[in-house]
């Protein structure tokens, strides 16, 4: 199950790094549809939920559909800009395991999260997870964030030493019974060709729908 919405992306090349994924077939849902979907049991037909979007809005029901496909086990990844999805929903950065802050009047500015477009991000692999099994080195030319608050419990899975950028740039979280995947590059088509990153979507999604 395959969610947008809320954040312009590269349509055309996105949906074809998707396509040429051998052994993955998708539908797509779009916001708000989506989060309807998912609060009338849609969700139950998939074995892994793939978050692209960038929503702010979500309805009581909705949230504890969310909540209870978690436990049930049900496995999420999420990519790039859903980090900021939900900023007054809480327990979203629980689940995605950190979060990225938007400036706001009752934020403190000591919290505000940063981007920088076109930065080239070298990033050591912790290759124990099947999730980058086989990729030695990774690096990206993407969008970097900056100063998100990652939860102590993640287990890294790339990690950089850029200034501009957060430690970690994509991470394993257990949330209730569901095992969750971040991975923050992903802002581009630039991004969307690379062989290590479709390999890296890849095996997180298969390696989310072995553990569903």
């Amino acid at each position: 199950m395959l969610v947008t919405g809320g954040h312009a992306f590269d349509t055309l090349q996105f949906f074809q790094m998707f396509d040429a994924m051998e052994g993955v077939e998708y539908e797509h849902f779009e916001q708000p549809k989506a989060n309807n979907e998912i609060s009338k049991g849609t969700a139950d037909d998939f074995d892994v939920l793939v978050f692209y979007d960038m929503w702010k809005t979500i309805s009581e029901a909705e949230k504890k559909a969310y909540l209870n496909l978690t436990k049930e086990g049900k496995p999420f990844l999420f990519l790039h800009h859903s980090l900021a999805s939900y900023q007054k929903w809480k327990e979203f950065e629980n689940i995605i395991g950190g979060k990225y802050f938007e400036k706001g009047k009752k934020v403190p500015e000591e919290l505000w999260s940063t981007y920088e477009h076109d930065v080239w991000l070298y990033c050591t692999v912790d290759t124990h997870s099947p999730i980058t099994s086989g990729i030695k080195q990774f690096r990206f030319f993407d969008e970097a964030y900056g100063n998100v608050r990652i939860s102590d419990n993640v287990k890294t899975l790339l990690r950089t030493k850029h200034p501009k950028s957060m430690e970690y740039v994509a991470w394993h979280n257990v949330y209730n019974k569901s095992n969750i995947v971040y991975i923050q590059p992903g802002h581009d088509k630039r991004t969307y060709v690379e062989k290590d990153y479709r390999a890296l979507l890849g095996q997180a999604i298969k390696y989310l729908a072995i553990t569903n």
